[in-house]
């Protein structure tokens, strides 16, 4: 039975699988397909993939590809630099799937372990920075310096102006002009030090990097003070281990301070996945984007954690929204943040001292061999005057083993960081020629004494208490048991598609080289990089029915951005300039309208029908009227409320005939895969989740892939980048965003192929039409399509019950984790329902005890209803019930203490206790308390 991976990869096969079928009154799944699945956009080329890989043969064959790199060290720099990941935390975070198949924190009371963490995260940033208040973590640093520029310029709305200094990373520069252009911003790249804010009309901030790419260390403050009187604001793009030595952008009046983490433990990943930063000032957090955790109480009186000032998140902003940004970087924040509390402000300024002790060696040994600096003033990186020897040094270094950075023929770049040591430093002297090292004074710093650190950082006991791998391991493992992830339970989300992210999958990403590659290194060196990259985007676009796929975007948000401008840059190429709205059904996922805006477009909304489907003649009648200016049209399929439209071919090709173009939102995939395609229904453009459909694992919010899939007339308007031949509109730093997790995906699909894809995507529309079924009958299913079937999802309406009964879906969600399980997706698309996906990964067994729960929780509001349970004092409206509740010496609950905690029988072999009760988050938000030295005052 269990013969192949996708046998293992599905939840039910053999008797159970055709139980469920039974159950719906099917012999055959295929029935069941052709009943769910319109015919009109059933069918399409076959999946031309290759035969299914064993996992042994998958990862044999994808060892050979990697393989083909060349594993140098490389000491480029430009954003990304060497570190040592301590084996405690790789083991325990990054290889460990009760950490890295989390949700995203929204159900606060079981996500305190990853909340104090990304607590810590803020807390680590803040103190680095001497900023008021920190984000949980952006996407890269060069999309982080993008959101920095909307967030100044939303709260200068006249002003028009960003100054650029031109010693900023170059790739930072590309990505903040991508965003600017479609926002009409003017872009200005120049010397700081010549700048004159006052003279520079509509300037609303400007950007400095610190150190400069080229490694100068400089004091902004004049310039900051200019600025600050010319209106407008300083945005810093600091380097985070820099700033354990360095004066911090706070200190020297930054108003918002960006930059990546990665160097804190996180491997380069030939790009990514790592998580940049943002930390701002007071007055600019409520508009500040990404996620924000923050400090409550819960129904005990004590501190619990959760996500903070969620009216900022473009869910609830939609087309007013400054930012699209949905996920965050969260594994990798986890990451960066455990490095600090391993290390303890102490070790990492050591490490700060040790990598620019690096640099000074080499910088006094080239000077005393005759070589000159370009700058003096310097933490890790120098550059080196090397008259028309650039290349061959650049060579010798290579033939030693080692990346150095050309800046042109005649300057080469040494980047220094903690993995830097004497033999690393010989080799790379030797490559200029120079044989004996010059060691200087240790006590020594290279660069003025004004900009020394003097301010203390991380003085919270999280970050001195953890510094011996024993107590390192116990905090980590206690952290992770406050969570559940997908190793507790099922977490059975609409639209997140949270399934099985396999041991297989994930194994490469621990390969030297796959974690440990450069993203600028020669192309000659990332070999197998790029090749299981292309092939990976090519199996993508197959599956898609596109001509071609970027892999670039390194979210959701990303990709539909990406999306969005490829074909704002297509209309103008064809000189339809005033193509500019787009519409976007009501139902739509918040980043829709979000991101439009950011490309220019102006939304249009258009209606849905009493069945939760587009209104056809709304539709039609909206692109007839904005003819001469449709863009775009922005749909979801199979659509949010988890049903097969089968007015879809029809409604794109209405957009067609009116001159535009159709973007399809690619989270449904999961029930689109091997039975039809965006490509095949008419689709011009489409990103996909692989952190959905493709088995990324969610990481408690990210890491995400968002790649976007194009016809043909769009594939010139595909992300390009400066390391690329299409340098054309980078939307991230690296050319292939977070290259390294895109080995997951190719796990999967290796391992699956077309054949088990499909079967995929069969289990998905089966379990979610089982589930329907058996809640059926104590829920109404909102909304269903052909024969009363759904998608691969299905919303259950809780209103009647909370009509009834005065208790809430929130009520329904937090009594879900006394039984064990997450809580599906919570009042989206409409309020007081439950959306819920169970995926193909779930079992029968496990689809039965879910529906056990709901169906007792049923029961329970029912007798709220009957009045045989109290309106207030009852299991729902307490819920969730912790041990210490329980086990307290008062109980005063008319229900038992063994209804509260063992509603299930099976409860008594394992039980999962959320370590909170529930929390307050009006509370929180009126009382905003999001760093640890906070948390300690509000314990107090």
């Amino acid at each position: 039975m269990y013969t192949n991976f996708c046998s293992r990869h599905v939840g039910s096969v053999g008797s159970t699988r055709e139980a469920m079928i039974k159950e719906l009154g099917y012999e055959r799944i295929v029935d069941l397909i052709e009943d769910a699945v319109p015919s009109n956009i059933q069918g399409g080329p076959e999946l031309d993939l290759p035969n299914a890989l064993s996992e042994t043969h998958a990862l044999n064959r994808l060892r050979g590809i990697m393989a083909k790199n060349q594993l140098l060290k490389s000491y480029i720099g430009e954003g990304y630099n060497g570190t040592i990941v301590p084996p405690v935390i790789q083991r325990n975070i990054l290889e460990n799937p009760g950490w890295y198949t989390a949700y995203t924190p929204y159900q606060a009371e079981i996500s305190q372990g990853r909340l104090e963490a990304l607590l810590n995260f803020q807390t680590m940033i803040s103190d680095l920075t001497a900023l008021d208040v920190a984000n949980s973590s952006l996407l890269d640093e060069g999309t982080a310096a993008a959101e920095a520029m909307a967030l100044a310029k939303s709260g200068n709305r006249k002003g028009t102006t960003l100054f650029i200094a031109d010693t900023c990373h170059q790739r930072t520069i590309d990505v903040v002009q991508t965003r600017a252009e479609p926002l009409g911003i003017e872009i200005v790249v120049g010397d700081w030090k010549s700048f004159d804010p006052s003279s520079c009309e509509g300037l609303f901030a400007v950007l400095l990097q610190y150190p400069d790419t080229l490694g100068s260390v400089d004091d902004y403050s004049s310039l900051i003070e200019a600025v600050h009187a010319a209106g407008a604001l300083a945005i810093v793009a600091a380097d985070i281990l820099a700033l354990t030595v360095l004066k911090a952008p706070g200190e020297f009046g930054a108003d918002i301070c960006v930059g990546n983490s990665q160097r804190f433990g996180v491997p380069f990943g030939f790009g990514g996945p790592h998580a940049a930063f943002m930390a701002c000032t007071d007055k600019l957090k409520r508009k500040m984007p990404g996620r924000l955790i923050g400090v409550s109480v819960d129904s005990q009186g004590k501190p619990g954690y959760r996500l903070a000032l969620q009216t900022r998140e473009q869910h609830i902003r939609r087309d007013k929204a400054t930012s699209n940004i949905c996920t965050a970087q969260v594994l990798l924040a986890v990451m960066a943040s455990m490095y600090a509390v391993y290390h303890g402000p102490d070790g990492l300024k050591q490490i700060a001292g040790n990598t620019h002790f690096a640099a000074r060696i080499l910088a006094a040994s080239l000077k005393k061999a005759g070589y000159e600096l370009l700058n003096e003033s310097y933490f890790d990186t120098i550059v080196v005057k090397t008259p028309g020897k650039a290349d061959a040094i650049l060579a010798a270094a290579v033939e030693k083993g080692y990346n150095l950075r050309k800046i042109d023929g005649d300057h080469v770049a040494i980047a220094a960081d903690e993995t830097l040591g004497c033999k690393e430093g010989q080799d790379i002297l030797a490559a200029f020629g120079v044989e004996d090292a010059d060691i200087p004074e240790a006590d020594q710093k290279a660069w003025a004494e004004g900009l020394t650190r003097t301010s203390d950082f991380c003085t919270s006991p999280v970050f001195n208490s953890y510094h011996s791998e024993t107590e390192m391991m116990r905090y980590l493992s206690r952290l992770e048991k406050k969570d559940l992830a997908l190793n507790e339970s099922m977490i059975a989300l609409g639209s997140c598609t949270m399934k099985l992210n396999a041991a297989a999958e994930m194994m490469p990403l621990s390969w030297p080289n796959v974690s440990s590659i450069h993203p600028f290194v020669p192309d000659n060196q990332s070999v197998g990089y790029r090749e299981m990259l292309d092939e990976l985007s090519d199996w993508l676009a197959r599956i898609t029915g596109f001509a071609a796929v970027s892999l670039q975007p390194n979210a959701g948000s990303q990709g539909e951005y990406a999306g969005l401008l490829a074909i704002r840059r297509y209309h103008l190429a064809n000189g339809d300039t005033d193509r500019n709205v787009c519409l976007i059904p009501t139902s739509a996922h918040g980043t829709n309208p979000a991101s439009a805006v950011m490309v220019g477009f102006k939304v249009v909304p258009v209606t849905c029908d009493e069945a939760g489907n587009i209104d056809v003649a709304d539709l039609k009648a909206k692109a007839e009227k904005h003819a001469e200016n449709l863009g775009a049209l922005m749909i979801t399929y199979p659509s949010t409320h988890g049903v097969y439209e089968s007015t879809i071919v029809e409604i794109c090709e209405t957009i067609h005939t009116h001159g535009g173009q159709v973007y399809m939102d690619g989270a449904n995939m999961n029930a689109q895969v091997g039975l039809t395609s965006p490509g095949f229904i008419g689709a011009d453009v489409c990103h996909l989740n692989l952190h959905k459909t493709f088995c990324i694992p969610h990481g408690g919010g990210g890491p995400g892939v968002g790649p976007i899939g194009v016809a043909e007339q769009l594939v010139p308007y595909l992300p390009g980048h400066g390391s690329l031949e299409n340098k054309e509109a980078p939307v991230c730093s690296a050319a292939y965003g977070s290259a390294s997790i895109n080995t997951i995906s190719w796990m999967y699909i290796a391992m699956m192929g077309a054949d088990g894809l499909t079967e995929a995507t069969k289990m998905a529309i089966l379990n979610a039409n089982y589930v329907a079924k058996r809640l059926s009958t104590a829920y109404p299913i909102l909304y269903t399509g052909n024969k009363g079937l759904v998608a691969h999802e299905c919303i259950i309406d809780i209103r009647p019950l909370s009509d009834a009964s005065g208790i809430t879906v929130e009520d329904v969600a937090k009594r879900l984790m006394d039984y064990g399980y997450h809580s599906p997706t919570m009042s989206w698309p409409v309020a007081g329902t439950l959306m819920i996906e169970p995926t193909e990964s779930e079992s029968k067994a496990e689809l039965d005890r879910f529906c056990d729960a709901m169906l007792a929780i049923h029961a329970e509001i029912q007798a709220v209803i009957d009045g045989s349970a109290d309106k207030q004092d009852n299991l729902l409206k307490n819920a969730p019930h912790t041990a210490e509740m329980v086990i307290s010496d008062s109980w005063t609950h008319p229900y038992s203490r063994e209804e509260a905690a063992y509603p299930m029988a099976c409860q008594r072999d394992h039980k999962f206790w959320p370590s909170v009760g529930r929390i307050d988050n009006v509370h929180g938000d009126r009382n905003l308390v999001c760093s640890c030295i906070g948390m300690e005052a509000f314990a107090e």
